[in-house]
């Protein structure tokens, strides 16, 4: 099995481990801080790292698009620094692309989901190369398999759903 990286931000962490992880196809997923300017990043002192995934997926079963779309469902990627009750740079929306294919396809679904007017606002999304990544402490991961009635603003928002696309697109 071939597996693929991608590194994405928008919240709390928790809650975007909880549901990413579910998806057929996703074969590992570790919380973490990313995008910032601390080395050996921390809960305690990750300076302006955002609370991030990294999820490890088979891209013969789910495409790198298929994430970015369900990410854009899962978190409100039109509220700068924030998601539902947290504020702050740590629960910035980004996307942190490994690849010059994913930085495109970041691209094309943010316009995508612009242009689809369902969204409450634009996309403020950042779309930014991906640098380090400092794996959170233990009690950070898998958080709400072990404390299922844990805090999270993540859920599926049913009618933040992109129209299918042509299959030749």
């Amino acid at each position: 099995m071939t597996t693929e990286r991608a590194v994405l931000a928008g919240g709390c962490f928790w809650g975007m481990q909880d549901l990413i992880r579910k998806l057929p196809g996703v074969s590992g997923t570790r919380v973490g801080y990313t995008g910032g300017d601390v080395p050996n990043a921390t809960y305690r002192n990750h300076g302006t790292h955002a609370e991030g995934i990294e999820i490890i997926f088979d891209p013969s079963r789910i495409t790198y698009r298929d994430l970015l779309e369900f990410f854009f469902q899962i978190h409100d990627p039109t509220t700068v620094n924030r998601q539902g009750n947290d504020r702050g740079m740590s629960y910035r929306s980004a996307i942190y692309y490994v690849n010059a294919t994913q930085k495109q396809m970041a691209e094309d679904t943010i316009a995508d989901v612009n242009a689809s007017g369902i969204w409450p606002g634009k996309v403020v999304t950042e779309v930014e190369p991906l640098g380090d990544f400092w794996e959170a402490e233990p009690e950070h991961q898998d958080y709400l398999e072990r404390i299922p009635n844990g805090y999270t603003c993540h859920f599926p928002r049913p009618d933040w759903v992109l129209p299918k696309r042509d299959a030749a697109e």
